[in-house]
């Protein structure tokens, strides 16, 4: 069984035991989290599919920790102008692990 669910304004296909980072959340580490906008739910072929979100469904998930993720860097650079311009970004992450989606 798999649900596709709406989490920090991004969706996720999840199965249970899954581990998956998404942007940061304001939970604690250790906490149980629950997610309502369930958008669609495929159990051994039976497919249900919500306008937007299904009722009563919802997905649980364990906050495990908070952490950054890889650099990026940002490069411009325009040639034979002496236009050069470096960057770098780390995006804040949290992992999370899906418990039960019920």
């Amino acid at each position: 069984m798999y649900a596709i669910v709406e989490i920090a304004g991004q969706q996720f296909k999840v199965v249970k035991d899954q581990t998956l980072f998404v942007h940061r959340l304001q939970d604690e580490v250790g906490a149980s989290v629950k997610f309502d906008k369930v958008l669609m739910t495929d159990d051994n072929g039976t497919i249900k599919l919500g306008a937007p979100a299904i009722e009563g469904v919802t997905v649980t998930a364990k906050v495990e920790e908070h952490l950054k993720g890889d650099k990026v860097i940002i490069f411009k650079k325009k040639r034979r102008k002496g236009y050069k311009l470096k960057k770098g970004h780390r995006q804040y992450l949290t992992k999370l692990t899906i418990n039960a989606i019920s």
